[in-house]
């Protein structure tokens, strides 16, 4: 298993999220937080970005079958 670390404009690019908008979730512990990498550089591990897109993809799914249901009923 490799592990693969994202610097933040890769992680921007996948997610589609703004900087600031990362950090907020961050803070808001909705987001992986950063691992450090020295004194002034952070990263995150390629393996948990893509579990967060999973998990946003799952959450839109079952928002959108609970409203066909609805909508059915």
């Amino acid at each position: 298993m490799s592990i693969k670390i994202l610097r933040l404009p890769d992680v921007i690019t996948r997610t589609g999220l703004s900087r600031s908008t990362i950090y907020l979730q961050i803070s808001d512990n909705r987001f992986p937080r950063p691992v450090s990498l020295g004194a002034r550089a952070v990263g995150w591990l390629e393996s948990d970005i893509d579990r967060w897109i999973e998990t946003r993809i799952e959450l839109a799914q079952t928002e959108w079958e609970g409203k066909g249901r609805k909508q059915n009923a």
